[in-house]
């Protein structure tokens, strides 16, 4: 009935907004497994016909819906996992598809930032949500129409990527009395995200807070300046370099 409303602004508008919490509230309430199973179903057709919402302008939604679903990856119901796992599969799909057959880039950054959020919140990571991740690649690998394309390998890569996050994230619980051995693992980490800025400059800054806690502020200098050239990078390559035209060269010159 509203589906011209909702599509106003390439649906990042405040009616879209209301109908996406809505939905996101039958997964942040407690349901049984029968009540999720429709709601996984409900939110297929959402994602389905509203894709703009979610990968296309700002990318609240589409982190929001990233962190309600994986968190249902780690539900104690094997038939919530499994559901959870295909929804997931089917919103990267539709991002794959939005995209005209290219990237998952935006669902693949918001789902890593999502898993280090679920970390802290929920303690992610055990064996119900590495079934879930099982799953997905399961998927991927059966998924006939995606055979001969790039997908179902972009699909592993982003799961691997979140094995490695959570092992990582395992190693720095076990290390965090050692600041050393923290920044260490903290810097492999960034550098495993050297293609995704934005990530990459998360775990900088985390390094940086953990230097000047320590502190040791001419690292947590090196970092912020890691963290300028990574934004200066970006803007050269927007074709934006004007802006930055004598600084961009210091700051590459103060990181090599």
């Amino acid at each position: 009935t509203f589906q011209r409303q909702l599509q106003q602004s390439d649906c990042q508008n405040a009616l879209m907004k209301k109908v996406f919490d809505t939905h996101m509230l039958f997964l942040q309430i407690n349901q049984s497994a029968a009540a999720l199973k429709h709601v996984f179903a409900a939110l297929r057709l959402f994602v389905g016909k509203f894709p703009s919402a979610f990968f296309q302008g700002q990318a609240d939604l589409c982190g929001s819906l990233c962190y309600e679903i994986l968190k249902c990856c780690n539900h104690r119901s094997r038939s919530t996992q499994t559901e959870a796992s295909a929804l997931l599969y089917f919103f990267m799909r539709k991002n794959f598809e939005f995209n005209k057959q290219k990237s998952i880039v935006r669902s693949h950054l918001q789902l890593i930032k999502a898993v280090s959020q679920l970390i802290a919140d929920a303690g992610i990571g055990g064996s119900r949500f590495q079934h879930s991740l099982a799953i997905i690649n399961n998927f991927a690998n059966g998924d006939k129409q995606m055979k001969n394309i790039n997908f179902p390998a972009e699909v592993k890569d982003l799961t691997k990527r979140i094995r490695t996050v959570l092992m990582a994230t395992a190693q720095m619980k076990e290390h965090e009395k050692d600041p050393e051995m923290l920044v260490d693992l903290q810097y492999s980490l960034a550098n495993s995200y050297a293609s995704t800025p934005e990530l990459r400059r998360t775990w900088l800054e985390s390094m940086a807070k953990i230097h000047a806690r320590n502190g040791d502020l001419s690292e947590a200098a090196m970092c912020y300046i890691h963290i300028a050239a990574l934004i200066a990078e970006y803007l050269k390559r927007k074709g934006k370099s004007n802006i930055f035209k004598t600084n961009y060269v210091a700051i590459n010159i103060i990181v090599e």
